[in-house]
């Protein structure tokens, strides 16, 4: 399991929640330091992946465990 700085919990927020949180999230950690996001809108899965190659961030991992989508973003 990797270690992230920082854990996001977007459980049960709709688009484009999900992604508005995590971009404010992200500024707050390090370039090369991990944020953690969990979500259960099935949207994420698309959008943060957008998201994450448009910021030039990388999508370390991304498992689904209960209907949670759980993501690992390597800030860029």
């Amino acid at each position: 399991m990797m270690e992230a700085a920082k854990v996001l919990d977007a459980k049960g927020m709709a688009c484009p929640m999900p992604v508005v949180k995590t971009k404010k999230a992200i500024e707050e950690i390090d370039s090369g330091e991990i944020l953690e996001v969990h979500a259960t809108d099935k949207g994420a899965k698309s959008d943060l992946t957008a998201w994450t190659q448009s910021g030039d961030h990388e999508l370390v991992e991304q498992t689904e465990e209960d209907d949670v989508l759980k993501f690992w973003i390597k800030k860029a």
